[in-house]
């Protein structure tokens, strides 16, 4: 017989047996550390029992790579303004009476802003008048104004009789009357809806074209002029380094405090005269108003820029200097726009002897705003009493409407 040999299953059995035995020893000693019985997390745990967690207070998270340092920036910092001295309470910027009748009256020029040079600036800010009170909340405001924040009666006395302003106690009371409307603004407006479409939202903004009060022997003459912006500066609570903004306004923005209500926004204009308050009573009753002056340099707004405008007694000379000052208002008027001019010349039949002109003078001038307006194609809607209406046609780009006098610019929304 030969030598008996092993089978090849039966040499891997003891390599097996190895492996499994190894399995279950590591398998039992890890369950044995798990279970918390270990000398390494007995230790563990008696490390941490003797720690304290609030050793280390001032532990910096922050990255180390490199430490920069933080340059600020070059650019010029907020100048602070003293306050002025309590004599410039009634300052406004580049209006002073004194340096304005230095300049000639011929179109208005010495109400126009006449600013100091750079030496001359005021650089503080204005106080306000003494025991300024907040303004009242709109709609109170339209009719009401703390006499501490505007200290000025002359108009309550002068236009006593024609109902614009009333002194009473510690307020002024706006009842909403005036030269050209004696039975209140909102009659006045009234009439002119019975023309012009204001119900419909088809008109939303208004230019209130108006000189504001003059008398004397110039008070035919005392038009008004543009491109000039100058309020009281305390107002705004700021220095108002340069502007360009003017207009006009009459009987203390009363036609534009009223047309609030029905959705049309009025801008009112007035020079700074005798009764140099008026633009200020305006502000405070929260009606939009600046001081200005209309004349030879354009108003401050681009072309079609109101659906209507209106001259209330506002006693510019209309017809002088070939016509610009109608010209202007058809430049900012939107083509279908309003004109309304209440007061001279119109019904001059009744009025020419109050006036102290003749009949003649009064009936040319009438004449020659009709012309004009005719070559501007301007359409005359309506007139009654003191008032007359003209419409602007919407088509209508045959129509004269430059001026050699009046501000030479190629561009019509370009203002001076």
């Amino acid at each position: 017989m030969g030598p008996k040999h092993n089978s090849p299953g039966h040499r891997k059995r003891p390599l097996l047996f190895v492996v499994i035995g190894l399995s279950c020893f590591f398998y039992l000693l890890g369950a044995w550390q798990k279970s918390g019985f270990g000398k390494g997390d007995a230790i563990a745990l008696e490390i941490t029992r003797q720690t304290d967690c609030n050793t280390f207070t001032d532990l910096n998270f922050e990255a180390h790579h490199n430490i920069v340092q933080i340059i600020e920036p070059s650019g010029p910092k907020a100048k602070v303004f003293k306050p002025c001295d309590v004599r410039y309470k009634d300052y406004t910027p580049c209006q002073e009476q004194d340096r304005a009748m230095k300049f000639p009256r011929e179109n208005m020029i010495y109400r126009e802003r006449h600013c100091p040079p750079d030496e001359e600036k005021l650089h503080c800010l204005i106080p306000a008048p003494k025991d300024y009170t907040t303004p009242f909340p709109w709609p109170k405001s339209r009719d009401y104004v703390h006499y501490a924040n505007v200290p000025f009666k002359s108009l309550t006395v002068e236009k006593a009789v024609q109902n614009w302003v009333q002194f009473k106690g510690d307020v002024f009371k706006f009842p909403g009357g005036g030269t050209m409307f004696p039975q209140g603004a909102d009659a006045y407006i009234e009439e002119l809806a019975s023309v012009i479409p204001i119900a419909d939202g088809s008109v939303r903004t208004a230019l209130d074209t108006g000189c504001g009060t003059y008398g004397g022997s110039d008070f035919f003459f005392n038009c008004i002029r543009c491109c000039n912006l100058s309020v009281p500066i305390w107002l705004f609570n700021f220095v108002i380094a340069a502007g360009e903004i003017t207009l006009s306004m009459i009987q203390v923005a009363s036609w534009g405090a009223y047309l609030l209500k029905r959705n049309v926004l009025a801008m009112s204009f007035a020079p700074r005269d005798n009764h140099e308050a008026q633009v200020q009573f305006a502000l405070e009753r929260g009606v939009p108003a600046v001081i200005g002056v209309l004349g030879s340099i354009r108003l401050p707004y681009p072309s079609r820029a109101f659906d209507m405008a209106q001259c209330s007694r506002c006693l510019i000379p209309w017809t002088s200097n070939d016509g610009m000052y109608m010209k202007e208002v058809d430049r900012v008027l939107r083509p279908g726009g309003y004109w309304i001019l209440s007061g001279p010349p119109i019904n001059w039949k009744t009025y020419y002897q109050t006036w102290k002109r003749s009949k003649e003078e009064l009936k040319a001038e009438q004449r020659k705003i009709e012309e004009l307006a005719e070559l501007l194609c301007w359409e005359k809607k309506y007139e009654k009493g003191d008032m007359a209406i003209w419409r602007k046609k919407v088509h209508a780009n045959s129509c004269r409407r430059n001026s050699d006098n009046l501000c030479r610019l190629k561009d019509a929304d370009d203002v001076c």
